[in-house]
């Protein structure tokens, strides 16, 4: 088994119906942040309540959320970062 530290990110939903027109700014950002290699995986939940992102350093994720148009225009609520363990058959 291998072990890495990650750290996932939470968005809550605030106002969806802004999602669409701050999207293509949003892709922007995550795709950004995948070619960095910084950004693992991201994807909302499929209750429509928030979202969640894999990044590889807890500066990356904050980095993310500080200046993603989905946080600066209502569509995320609330955020936070937590620390996660992933472990994975070798």
């Amino acid at each position: 088994m291998s072990e890495a530290l990650r750290y996932v990110l939470c968005y809550d939903s605030g106002d969806l119906t802004l999602a669409a027109e701050n999207f293509p700014p949003h892709k922007a950002r995550y795709t950004e942040f995948m070619t960095r290699g910084v950004l693992l995986s991201l994807g909302p939940f499929t209750d429509g309540a928030g979202s969640m992102a894999v990044f590889t350093s807890r500066e990356a994720a904050e980095e993310f959320a500080s200046g993603d148009p989905f946080v600066h225009h209502g569509v995320v609520s609330s955020w936070y970062v937590r620390e996660w363990r992933e472990v994975t058959p070798d």
